[in-house]
């Protein structure tokens, strides 16, 4: 099972004098159980790639396959696409509206159709999955933080149990801390449930330590598609569409270039670290 693009392309105001075409050929397959960053500075086409994929947007033309079926084709049912790929939209907070925590989690599986013993067991499960405890349960979406607020939005998408989690800008306006723990959060989501997990960010930092794979964004065409060790060898490329590779690319190659015997590529913290050590430890 995957989800798979075959020549999409997507033109805003079509047959108009303002016509923008946001996405260009695009051609993908997502596998099953994939930890995937899509990256992209603002207008490239990654906010406007992921809502094709449970059907918000239709494509102007090509072809998305979810499981291997045409999600285009006459018979296809939109309602249960959107049960299987979760969509937690950027500033997701903004969307909670019911009077406490649990009837909020509980909208999604109960707009399904779940009996209510159901619901309720999927959003108890739920909350529990976002590391939020029972006392969470009555208290008004209002009443919490900025990091507690996303992940009851995050629940909410959780308790209709999709099969691929889509997460656009998680960390946008949270500081330090609640970025890392937001980030920490979907990482072990991934981990537990072996879901597939797509995080759209601006920011290389932000999935650098996380992602197995990286899809970057540029002016409508998928400009990077691999790995991270080897997408962010072409830090050179990303700064000039305006994307910074993570802080600790600039280190490893600074150090390189000063003499130290270190692996310039890696790509997170304890690789950096253990390169360093190992560098230091052979003087």
């Amino acid at each position: 099972m995957s989800i798979k693009l075959e020549h999409v392309n997507y033109v805003y105001g079509e047959d108009t004098t303002l016509a923008v075409k946001a996405l260009d050929d695009i051609n993908l397959e997502i596998p099953d159980g994939q930890f995937v960053g899509i990256i992209g500075h603002t207008g490239s086409g990654k906010s406007t790639l992921v809502q094709h994929l449970n059907g918000l947007i239709k494509a102007t033309d090509g072809h998305i396959y979810f499981n291997g079926e045409d999600i285009y084709s006459k018979d296809y049912s939109m309602k249960e696409l959107r049960s299987k790929v979760g969509l937690v939209f950027q500033y997701p907070e903004h969307q909670l509206f019911e009077i406490d925590v649990l009837s909020d989690v509980s909208f999604g599986p109960r707009n399904l159709g779940c009996k209510p013993e159901e619901v309720e067991k999927r959003a108890k499960e739920a909350i529990a999955q976002v590391g939020l405890s029972e006392e969470f349960y009555k208290l008004s979406p209002f009443e919490l933080s900025g990091g507690q607020k996303r992940r009851v939005a995050i629940a909410g998408v959780l308790a209709m149990k999709p099969q691929v989690l889509i997460l656009d800008e998680p960390t946008a306006g949270l500081d330090p801390k609640g970025r890392d723990e937001i980030l920490h959060l979907i990482k072990n989501l991934q981990k537990n449930t072996g879901m597939t997990i797509l995080l759209v960010s601006h920011s290389m930092d932000d999935v650098a330590e996380y992602v197995d794979r990286i899809i970057v964004m540029n002016k409508g065409q998928v400009m990077f598609d691999d790995v991270p060790r080897e997408v962010f060898k072409h830090y050179e490329e990303l700064e000039k569409v305006g994307l910074a590779a993570p802080q600790v690319t600039y280190i490893m190659h600074a150090l390189k270039s000063r003499g130290l015997d270190v692996d310039a590529d890696a790509t997170t913290i304890e690789e950096a670290t253990n390169e360093i050590l190992k560098a230091l430890g052979s003087k």
